[in-house]
């Protein structure tokens, strides 16, 4: 309701936006850029004092730096071209050459272990969190990796319309080998294996609601961030290390 200036109450008019995803006709072309840009990102979340990972841009950490990385193209999305725990020099040069193939700037951030949230904004307030995992298969004794993917790429398409899937290309070979299996293994019966790390619903990851259980401080830190970019509907992900949903 709205109050004119006689005091009285009227019914307001309803008002509706216009959204594709998380761009609306609300968010500024500023906004944008500062989303579209993961270095720009990086640099506005650091300025309002939120904590971000150590980030490399167009160059990988020196070989005795050690550590555990995440190499990402400087601007996409959907999850294309990110390797996610990269341990060794071999696997940065080929995490970086496929992040190029969809950007030629990458950058090269600290991998941060905990849960992946993603938390959605809207007019500055806290609205919705789900925890984001990785595709996993379980075996079953008779089926090869490679089938037990494409029965659960079945049942994950079915459930999304089409929109997840987890694609057979280096980045889940590499992520078997470090599970110590390959597509022509066959796992035993109620053995799980994590075929990939990223938990982006494009590439198979799945999605499960915690906003009742949301600790208020990570609802704080979305408002913050969503503040820094000036962005009025957006969806912000953070790594809980704590497990303080």
């Amino acid at each position: 309701r709205l109050t004119d200036v006689t005091g009285v109450q009227t019914c307001a008019l309803p008002i509706s936006v216009v959204c594709r995803e998380s761009l609306s006709e609300l968010t500024s072309a500023v906004a944008m850029s500062r989303c579209d840009d993961k270095r720009v990102t990086h640099r506005v979340l650091a300025g309002a004092g939120l904590k971000v990972p150590a980030q490399y841009v167009n160059e990988t950490p020196h070989e005795d730096t050690g550590g555990r990385w995440v190499v990402k193209p400087a601007r996409g999305e959907q999850g294309a071209g990110i390797s996610v725990d990269v341990r060794t020099p071999e696997e940065l040069d080929r995490a970086v050459k496929a992040a190029q193939e969809e950007c030629q700037d990458y950058i090269v951030e600290a991998f941060i272990e905990g849960e992946d949230l993603r938390l959605i904004v809207i007019d500055f307030e806290m609205v919705a969190a789900a925890v984001r995992r990785p595709p996993v298969i379980t075996g079953d004794g008779r089926l090869a990796v490679a089938a037990l993917i494409e029965k659960y790429n079945r049942r994950r398409s079915a459930a999304t319309g089409g929109e997840s899937r987890v694609p057979v290309d280096d980045e889940t070979l590499r992520c078997l080998r470090m599970e110590g299996v390959d597509l022509e293994t066959v796992l035993p019966a109620g053995v799980a294996v994590k075929v990939r790390k990223t938990a982006n619903l494009h590439t198979g990851g799945t999605i499960h609601d915690v906003t009742a259980k949301l600790h208020p401080a990570l609802a704080q830190a979305a408002v913050r961030a969503a503040k820094a970019i000036d962005i009025p509907v957006t969806g912000l992900d953070f790594i809980d290390r704590k497990s303080v949903v």
